[in-house]
């Protein structure tokens, strides 16, 4: 989806592509946001039709790099967004353009709270070994741990989305750090259908990655399953 038909299928197909980099590098590289809504479920429909023409003409901007919606399983009122930009320069221009500002006044009465909105710069990215089919889960998590474990948690991301991409049925599995906050992560991954990320829930690598990472949380592991947003 294109994170180019980032559309049909495949974020990571960009995300992939570019070059990783910590995130107290990336303000001047790469940076990714990640956005989450929570409309009035009687709007979820209204706040979905808003997304995709968000999307269209988002992806037309000058230095957009990936733009994609997503609506939670089972609560689908419940949105994120996550986008890709050249670099700073070329999200604070999209920030102040007519699209971003028409689209916020729009969608602005059809929620129940703020907009929360995290810019990432890739920590772990790789290609994607396949695109996403009809079927396809796609995961966001926020990682959120205190500051003294933050290098212990860079290696636990990272083994752990070693691991998670050799796993059957993954699509891929990317680790972006939070710009100004090096301890918070976002894990985006990509799997076949609801029964690969079910079993990869259970793999010993991610039981492992869960128990270390246990003791240097500085809030609740915050893990969402998502479909596209069509």
């Amino acid at each position: 989806m294109r994170l180019g038909h980032w559309i049909v299928g495949a974020a990571a197909l960009v995300m992939g592509a570019l070059h990783p980099l910590h995130a107290e590098e990336a303000v001047n590289a790469t940076l990714y946001a990640v956005t989450y809504l929570d409309a009035a479920p009687p709007e979820a429909a209204q706040v979905a039709a808003l997304a995709r023409q968000y999307a269209q003409a988002t992806r037309k901007e000058a230095g957009n790099a990936a733009f994609e919606a997503f609506e939670e399983m089972g609560r689908p009122n419940r949105f994120a967004i996550l986008e890709g930009w050249r670099d700073k320069a070329a999200y604070d221009a999209h920030m102040a353009s007519p699209a971003m500002s028409g689209f916020r006044d729009k969608l602005q009465p059809l929620l129940i709270s703020g907009t929360g909105v995290r810019l990432f710069g890739p920590l772990s990215v790789a290609p994607p070994t396949a695109e996403p089919g009809s079927e396809a889960v796609y995961v966001l998590t926020h990682v959120d741990v205190f500051p003294a474990g933050k290098d212990q948690a860079v290696d636990l991301v990272k083994a752990l989305a070693d691991a998670a991409r050799k796993d059957p049925g993954n699509l891929w599995f990317d680790v972006l750090q939070q710009d100004g906050r090096p301890n918070h992560f976002t894990l985006f991954e990509g799997w076949r259908d609801q029964k690969a990320f079910e079993a990869s829930v259970m793999a010993s690598d991610t039981k492992d990655f869960r128990q270390k990472l246990n003791p240097l949380e500085g809030a609740l592991y915050d893990e969402r399953l998502y479909e596209a947003v069509r």
